[in-house]
């Protein structure tokens, strides 16, 4: 088996890692504060799309992440539509925010689209350079 590179094993943990905190908080936080549960409830109200498409989007991020370590290409492509899904919600935002998600998305797809990262998810290995001779 292909060995997973660091890259792809930190960015996958890192959305383990945000995917899981922000669908705790969002399932968890209603019980401890009374106002967050009364803001979800009248979200639930006014907008049940939003209300249901947040901790399932979420869900998404961790899933992701999580296939992605075992090497399953369509993880990656759900973490790139996941991270697009977010500049376009950022739009709406401020200008700093629009910067901040191109650029995480900049360094996200460097890095799963690399030569090792794409010889990862095919399953094939990668043949070491060596340096020209003159």
């Amino acid at each position: 088996m292909n060995k997973r590179p660091l890259s792809i094993t930190v960015i996958g943990w890192i959305f383990i890692a945000v995917g899981s905190i922000a669908l705790f908080t969002t399932l968890l936080l209603p019980l401890f504060d009374p106002t967050v549960a009364h803001r979800l409830a009248d979200l639930k109200l006014q907008h049940p799309l939003e209300f249901w498409l947040a901790p399932v989007i979420r869900l998404l991020a961790g899933l992701g992440g999580l296939f992605m370590l075992y090497g399953i290409n369509w993880a990656r492509w759900l973490l790139v539509a996941w991270l697009g899904y977010h500049i376009i919600l950022s739009i709406f935002h401020s200008p700093f925010q629009l910067l901040m998600h191109i650029l995480i998305f900049a360094v996200l797809l460097y890095f799963l689209f690399r030569s090792r990262a794409t010889a990862y998810f095919r399953g094939t290995k990668v043949e070491p350079q060596i340096p020209l001779q003159s």
